[in-house]
């Protein structure tokens, strides 16, 4: 924790909580066999931690007591081969979601946050989808925003999520021209629920996305490293999460 800024305002809470967030879901998504290999049942109770720089860490909780801040779930690593891998996960990012709220909350108590000031707080993290959403794909975002992609492309010549002119594979989705005003309020109205797989933000104008063939999940292509060009040779695009499943098979 030492040279962490601690927050004191509600918006500084708020990106404390979203770098922290940011550092979980990326563990469970995009380095999820990393977390995975980290979490050995044959090690010591184990905690996953979340930073506001958006990075994270399997380590061991800390001796401090009482700590400094409160602590995430204890013995994560124990119960990794007792279930289905997704199921472990699954249950790892609805204690993670948990612990979000704790720690944001524990600042708001620390630092004397009033009834508005809470509610403030609670409003500004109930917009963004909770780790669990993100990790199990439960975000409306799935199989309802592939089809109506899918269907819209269709009828137009473009929009920005929809299939460059020259690939045939449908997992690439790219940004439109800024000029085809056509594509207009329809396409923005499908778009509203897309959210990326792996950081867990909304669809922003002018983005690179991409589709997983396997899970159907969206994803930015900074996210998972993969630019467009790139996204021209690729006949198939399987997800971190959706490649890291199957070389374990």
């Amino acid at each position: 924790m030492e040279g962490i800024p601690i927050p004191r305002t509600v918006e500084e809470v708020f990106n404390d909580f979203k770098g922290r967030r940011a550092g979980l879901i990326k563990a469970l998504t995009i380095d999820v066999e990393k977390f995975y290999q980290q979490c050995d049942p044959e090690k010591e109770n184990l905690c996953l931690y979340g930073f506001p720089n958006e990075t994270w860490e399997v380590n061991l909780p800390v001796e401090e007591v009482p700590p400094e801040l409160p602590e995430p779930a204890l013995g994560i690593n124990f119960a990794r081969d007792g279930m289905q891998e997704k199921d472990w996960l699954s249950l790892v990012a609805v204690h993670s979601d948990s612990w979000l709220l704790s720690v944001a909350f524990y600042f708001g108590a620390r630092f004397g946050f009033g009834k508005n000031e809470r509610k403030r707080l609670f409003q500004m993290i109930n917009d963004v989808p909770t780790v669990f959403e993100v990790v199990t794909g439960a975000v409306k975002q799935v199989k309802d925003q592939a089809a109506s992609q899918n269907n819209s492309s269709k009828s137009k010549s473009g929009g920005r999520m929809s299939r460059p002119p020259d690939s045939e594979h449908k997992g690439v989705k790219i940004s439109a021209p800024k000029d085809e005003e056509e594509s207009g309020e329809e396409e923005e109205d499908d778009e509203q629920g897309a959210i990326c797989g792996a950081c867990g933000e909304s669809y922003g104008a002018d983005e690179f996305w991409i589709c997983c063939d396997v899970c159907e999940r969206w994803f930015h292509g900074k996210c998972v490293k993969i630019t467009p060009a790139k996204a021209e040779h690729i006949k198939q695009y399987k997800c971190p999460t959706c490649s890291n499943k199957r070389a374990r098979v």
